[in-house]
């Protein structure tokens, strides 16, 4: 017979084990995001996948803010996050830092997520754009790689949040 876990269980669980030490170093941007509910999402994902640092530029609104609050369901309190204005100066500082930027565009030279060797970079900073435009045009020349993940419908997009998601697990699973 089964029987699901408690609440208390699942935490004890969760904090008797460490992320694998790659997605330690993770660091994931949200550019000009447009959405609380991504942006909360994104903040619990970050938490279950234990990235580094989840950093909010542009226009992305930070918390605190109800909606990020409902849907990140207090992430939000436990991911170290940062806010940059001067896109410029984020992405150089994260290169100063050893950081591969990682775009997850769809773009003439993107890797599919499943041929991406996660485990050839040591320091990975993954960066969402836009829910309708993608990544902004001035931050493509500092990107070091483009990732698009792989789909087969009529749609040619997913939810930010969603995206992140996959691309957190597939790290997950790369990495581990």
């Amino acid at each position: 017979m089964h029987r699901k876990l408690t609440t208390k269980e699942i935490l004890e669980e969760n904090l008797a084990q460490s992320p694998p030490s790659g997605l330690s170093e993770v660091k994931v941007i949200l550019h000009n995001i447009r959405s609380l509910h991504n942006v909360g999402s994104t903040f619990r994902s970050c938490d279950a996948f234990g990235v580094s640092e989840l950093i909010l530029s542009g226009y992305t609104p930070r918390p605190p803010r109800p909606e990020i609050n409902k849907t990140a369901i207090g992430a939000e309190e436990f991911v170290k996050w940062s806010n940059w204005d001067d896109v410029s100066e984020m992405c150089s500082s994260f290169k100063k830092e050893g950081y591969t930027l990682v775009g997850l565009e769809q773009t003439t030279n993107s890797i599919q997520l499943p041929d991406f060797d996660a485990k050839a970079y040591p320091k990975l900073c993954l960066i969402m754009g836009n829910e309708v435009t993608g990544i902004d045009d001035d931050i493509l020349p500092f990107i070091d790689e483009f990732i698009s993940i792989p789909q087969f419908g009529q749609k040619h997009s997913l939810n930010v949040s969603v995206a992140a998601g996959v691309m957190l697990y597939a790290l997950l699973e790369k990495l581990w």
